[in-house]
């Protein structure tokens, strides 16, 4: 049903941090919603079993009818999974809880970690024109986070502006050159953005410093605030783009997907 010879096709981007409550989901939504208000058609595939991209974008649990964990599990066409949000190009594969027993269940199979790679290089991906798929990952360096960083071109690493941020990053970055010498030679980092940033505060201000000192230029630009109205936007099952646009979460947003758009400019180039 895949066809995993394919070159061409969408750019896959993993969102990955093996912490959870770093933004992670949040910036998945409003990245992709970003990216939508530049012209481009999002896929966002929710890869966590909470589910919290799904709920995020308006698709509630009795709306999930087939997930990620089909996807993965029982070779579906992409067609049945794939969902329109109410944000216009911005489309969902939905996850359920049902994905907590993915990788217990996919540890027998010989070709566990490349499940996700396939389905997402069907031959019916490229009727739907997307230009980005955005792979919302669990917190953690998982069985499905590996499939995430096989399937994917690049990873996208959410920072959160706090102590002991930088500490856990060692360990994803070990998991993404394992992946690389084993899966996925072509993958690499597409930048670290710092979330939940607090310019007043003096440790958010120490830790964009720590981080750009040891990263350089893998850390955006663009700093995501700590902005009531971020923090609002899922319970109305908006992105905050869409929530509220003239709010400093949604202009940072922007900020980070033109400075994104920037930056692949030039190494297509």
């Amino acid at each position: 049903m895949s066809d995993a010879a394919r070159a061409k096709g969408p750019k896959i981007i993993a969102i990955a941090n093996q912490k959870g409550g770093v933004g992670k989901t949040t910036t998945t939504i409003n990245f992709g919603a970003a990216l939508v208000e530049e012209g481009f058609k999002i896929l966002v595939v929710d890869l966590d079993p909470q589910g919290n991209a799904s709920t995020g974008l308006g698709i509630v649990p009795d709306d999930r009818d087939y997930t990620t964990y089909e996807l993965l599990l029982e070779d579906i066409d992409l067609a049945d999974v794939i969902q329109k949000t109410d944000t216009q190009d911005l489309y969902l594969i939905p996850a359920t809880i049902d994905l907590s027993s993915a990788d217990m269940e996919l540890i027998s199979n010989e070709n566990r970690s490349f499940l996700l790679h396939n389905a997402l290089r069907q031959k019916g991906i490229d009727e739907f024109g997307f230009d980005y798929i955005l792979i919302d990952c669990p917190p953690s360096l998982s069985l499905l986070t590996v499939n995430a960083m096989v399937a994917a071109h690049s990873v996208l690493v959410p920072l959160q502006s706090e102590f002991f941020a930088l500490e856990g990053l060692s360990q994803l970055m070990l998991t993404i050159r394992e992946v690389r010498q084993s899966a996925n030679p072509d993958l690499r980092i597409e930048g670290v953005v710092l979330t939940m940033y607090d310019a007043r505060n003096n440790l958010s201000q120490q830790v964009e410093a720590d981080a750009r000192a040891n990263l350089g230029d893998l850390v955006f630009n663009a700093v995501i605030p700590r902005n009531v109205r971020v923090s609002e936007a899922p319970s109305y099952a908006l992105p905050v783009l869409a929530y509220d646009s003239n709010s400093k979460g949604a202009s940072a947003y922007r900020e980070l997907a033109r400075e994104f758009l920037r930056k692949n400019a030039k190494i297509a180039a």
